[in-house]
């Protein structure tokens, strides 16, 4: 088995707002969602993101460091979360993102986790 981190990405205005009924669903989805990796075995991390105002990128320079608030580019799409799972190969790793709730209005990029 190895690990894989399942970055959750979708456009930050189309996210569902506190209080409605489409953000319930949302959660509702994933709840549903973290069972079934945690019935599978598979969970071993994962959490959602703040809205992309609360982060900030910081840069080293020539000794230099620099911080700026906010995504690293505004033009790109939230991550609004992620996953570390426990997967048999590529192909369970595939079909555990397709799975994922924001695959169906964004997307969910899979990257293999080097064990040093």
């Amino acid at each position: 088995m190895a690990k894989y981190l399942f970055l959750q990405y979708m456009d930050e205005a189309k996210a569902p707002r506190p209080g409605t009924p489409e953000l319930a669903a949302v959660i509702d989805a994933f709840a549903v969602h973290l069972e079934e990796l945690k019935a599978a075995g598979a969970f071993l991390d994962g959490d959602p993101c703040q809205p992309s105002a609360a982060g900030f990128t910081t840069e080293v320079r020539s000794g230099d460091a620099k911080t700026t608030d906010g995504p690293m580019s505004s033009a790109a799409p939230w991550l609004n979360g992620y996953f570390v799972l426990e997967c048999k190969d590529r192909d369970d790793a595939a079909a555990w993102a397709a799975k994922n709730p924001t695959a169906h209005v964004g997307c969910v990029e899979v990257h293999p986790i080097l064990t040093l």
